[in-house]
This record gives C-alpha cells, sequence and structure tokens, in this order.
C-alpha cells in the first residue's frame, strides 16, 4: 500500500569506509575478542580482501538490489547480494592472505542499516514497512539470520590469517550459547470480558450478559494478570519486562491504545513487580513513532530505559530520532525492541543479536540498541497473519531458536498478557509454556532488555 505522505527523503551516499566500520563494528559484538585483522577491499597488505560489490547503488535511493545469488556455506543455502562472481569460490586462501568472491560487507550492510526499510515508500494502513515488500519475503530468507552467516564467513576467513579461533558471544555468567528475552505489551487489563458478553447479547442470552457484567464490574478481569505472568515467566528463572501504555485515548485515526488508566493501585502494583527484579519499560502509543504526539502524556511513574511502539509501529525516516531525544526517561532510552515483522516470526534485519540501526541522515550509527523482535503471540495466529495450529506453533519455531543458539545470538519472545487467559487456547498459556520449556531446555540464558544493552558495548 502506498502512503499518502512520507517524510522527505535526502539522497545520500554511503561510502566504502563508512560501510566496512559500520560492518565490522558489528562483526566485533557477534565475536568479542576478535583479533585486528586488516580486513577492506583491494589495497596493499590486507589480510582479508573482499571483493567490490555495486558502488554505485549505495550512492542512490533504489530499496532493492539485484538478486541475491545463492551459495551453500556450512551446510545451509545463504543469498548473497552484490555477489558479481558466482562461479567462484567463495573463500580463496593463501599463506597469510584471504580473498572472499563475494561483497559480504556491502550486503550486511544493505540488510543491517534497515536500507530496503528507509528508501521503500512501501507502508501499510498501520504507516509500518510491510513483511510483503521486504526482500526476506521476496526472496523467502525471513527465518534465516543471513548477516550471521556472512559474518561466519569472515570469521573463517580471520581465523585462517590470524591462526586463532574464533568464539561468538556467550551469556551471563553460565556463558550460556545463547540468550533469551521475553517481554510482554500492556496493551489490555479490562476487556477479556467484552467478547463473550458480546456474543450473549448476539444470541440473546440476557442472563449470562448480565453475569458477566456484574462480573466485570465486581470482580478483576482475566486479563489483569501481571502477577500471574511473572509467576509463569519466573518458572524458568526468568524476568518479564512489561511494556506499559500510558495513553488510553485512541489515536486519531481511531486505533485503540491502552484499555486501564494508570491509577495508583496500578502504578503501586507496576512498582512491586520492578522490586521482584522484573523491568518495566515504556510502551509508545500510536502517533508516537512519526511524532504526530508527544511520547507521553504525563510524566510515566517508573524508569523505563527500553521502549517499544504500539502495534510495532516504525517509520524509519523518523522514529529512530524519538528514541534518541525522547525526554520519557531519566536519560536517553539505551535500547528499543519494536523491530520484528508483525506479519512473521523470524529476523527482519537477518541478524540474530542486538544491533545499532544506521541514522543515514549522519551516516553513522543511533546511540541506542536495537534488541529485534523475532515472535510475538498475536503473529503466530490471528487472521490477518499467520494462522498456526497451537500443535503447529513450537515445531514452527524451532529451527528458528536453533539459529539463534547457533551464533550465540538473542530469542527475543513478546507474549500479551491477554494471551496468558487459560481461555485461549490458540496461542495461550499453554503455546507459551512450551516455548519457554524449549528455550531452558536449550540452555537460554535469560535476560531483562536492561541487562542485554548492559553486556553490550558498541
Amino acid at each position: 500500500m502506498q502512503p499518502t505522505t512520507l517524510p522527505p527523503l535526502v539522497p545520500v551516499s554511503v561510502s566504502t569506509e563508512t560501510r566496512l566500520a559500520y560492518v565490522l563494528d558489528h562483526f566485533r559484538l557477534a565475536y568479542p575478542g576478535a583479533p585486528a585483522v586488516l580486513v577492506g577491499y583491494a589495497a596493499h597488505q590486507l589480510q582479508v580482501e573482499i571483493a567490490a560489490g555495486n558502488e554505485q547503488f549505495f550512492a542512490g535511493v533504489q530499496p532493492y538490489p539485484a538478486a541475491p545469488n545463492w551459495r551453500e556455506w556450512q551446510g545451509q543455502r545463504v543469498p548473497f547480494f552484490f555477489d558479481n562472481s558466482p562461479d567462484k569460490p567463495l573463500l580463496v586462501l593463501q599463506d597469510d592472505k584471504v580473498f572472499i568472491a563475494a561483497d559480504i560487507i556491502s550486503a550486511a550492510f544493505y540488510l543491517l542499516s534497515g536500507w530496503q526499510e528507509y528508501f521503500s515508500t512501501e507502508r501499510d494502513r498501520h504507516g509500518r514497512f510491510p513483511y510483503g515488500a521486504s526482500v526476506q519475503k521476496i526472496h523467502g530468507f525471513v527465518t534465516l539470520p543471513v548477516v550471521n552467516y556472512y559474518f561466519d564467513v569472515l570469521r573463517a576467513a580471520i581465523e585462517h590469517v590470524s591462526q586463532q579461533p574464533l568464539q561468538p558471544r556467550r551469556w551471563g555468567s553460565q556463558q550460556a550459547d545463547f540468550a533469551a528475552f521475553i517481554s510482554h505489551d500492556i496493551d489490555n487489563l479490562r476487556s477479556a470480558w467484552k467478547a463473550p458478553a458480546k456474543a450473549a447479547l448476539k444470541q440473546r442470552k440476557l442472563g449470562l450478559f448480565s453475569k458477566l457484567a456484574w462480573r466485570h464490574f465486581t470482580q478483576p478481569d482475566a486479563w489483569d494478570n501481571l502477577e500471574a505472568v511473572a509467576a509463569a515467566t519466573a518458572q524458568y528463572g526468568a524476568k518479564s519486562t512489561f511494556f506499559i501504555l500510558p495513553s488510553s485515548k485512541k489515536a486519531a485515526n481511531g486505533t485503540p491504545n491502552a484499555d486501564y488508566r494508570l491509577t495508583p493501585k496500578l502504578r503501586q502494583r507496576l512498582w512491586q513487580l520492578e522490586e521482584q527484579g522484573c523491568e518495566l519499560g515504556l510502551h509508545n502509543s500510536i502517533g508516537t513513532s512519526t511524532g504526530q504526539t508527544g511520547i507521553f502524556g504525563k510524566k510515566i511513574p517508573f524508569n523505563a530505559t527500553g521502549c517499544r511502539f504500539h502495534y510495532l509501529s516504525w517509520e524509519p525516516r523518523i522514529t529512530p530520532f524519538v528514541v534518541t531525544f525522547s525526554p520519557a526517561a531519566a536519560e536517553s532510552f539505551i535500547y528499543d525492541s519494536t523491530l520484528g515483522f508483525a506479519e512473521h516470526f523470524g529476523f527482519r534485519h537477518s541478524f540474530c543479536l542486538p544491533f545499532y540501526l544506521f541514522d543515514f541522515s549522519n551516516a553513522e550509527a543511533f546511540g541506542f540498541l536495537e534488541i529485534p523482535l523475532n515472535v510475538m503471540d498475536t503473529t503466530l495466529h490471528h487472521p490477518n497473519y499467520l494462522q498456526l495450529n497451537p500443535a503447529e506453533i513450537l515445531p514452527t519455531l524451532r529451527p528458528v531458536f536453533a539459529e539463534v543458539k547457533k551464533f550465540g545470538g538473542v530469542a527475543s519472545v513478546l507474549w500479551h498478557n491477554e494471551n496468558f487467559d487459560p481461555a485461549n487456547t490458540q496461542n495461550g498459556p499453554q503455546q507459551f509454556h512450551e516455548i519457554m520449556t524449549h528455550l531452558q531446555q536449550q540452555g537460554a540464558f535469560f535476560l531483562t532488555g536492561s541487562e542485554i544493552a548492559s553486556s553490550i558495548s558498541y
């Protein structure tokens, strides 16, 4: 869907040096302690030489490069963009030098920076860059962290010239193979009764409707369950991150925000959750991602070092600046966790680790960490998205988690509090516990968003 208006696009030219520095900084995030090796394009005294791709592409404004060439790497078919010599071996090893035949630096920069979203004009009815317009959908690799595979190629090259083994990032005191970030967007606390009440009215079951209405006004709602959610997560040694939506006003387009208000009683409950070790983040209301409304109406009653935008709203030409310059926290947000496709699980930027988005206006990385979202409960079973059967959910997600574990990444899972309602048998508590059990069995180290951010330095 083409939007009626978009922020103006200022042509930029991202130099070879800028792309190289951005990508190598992220390589060192993925492989801490990697030895200093001279990596670059054709030049004297390079230890790892990368074949030059299409320099002209990064001087233009086209959202999509030529279709990738698929190569075999470590038993996996991987798409390589900017691969001008598909007939050559990917790695040519010499005694003290390695030549990489595909431009993995430009390809990694293209995917990791979010180039396709920034330069595309495609937006859905919520103003989001749609999965259907992405190279991940077009070429069929949304469940593959392609940038991590590019980095694995570079790892092999650096190991060859340095004669030093490189280890992927490890997590926590246990040096776990991968981490897991469990979060809950708190959109609704008082609306569990509405659907059955409407059904009772439609069926003219007035007695049942009266019973449901009376229960609503006299008893806690089934979705008013923050403490139960925290307890369910704690069973696995994990701490919940709750993203709290402070606005109860509908957006200008009629999209709902919270169905609750931050009353003194609710604030007290949030403080108690925080004292138990849970994390509180800000769930930014509709309109904030594009600067149409302020990021909050009143000062929020908790410290929020992280945020996620409601409906996963994200305008790549505006939203990163909202995060960077938001006054909502005592300091600027140190992380965001919005960037996942609503329509499909997987890797929106083709990377399974937290990363720093690229600022195309200033040709440098933004200062906040992005913890990408891999799995959202709504995605798995919703009329507008996937419609997986309950028994399909975990088997479908296992390969995604296996990719995260392979590269020492972070499995980011969003499960709304309303989907802890026992009445939900599609993407409800049982499916959540199956996922958590699997992550625990695979050795995931559970961390909050701020814990992840504090353990990574750029």
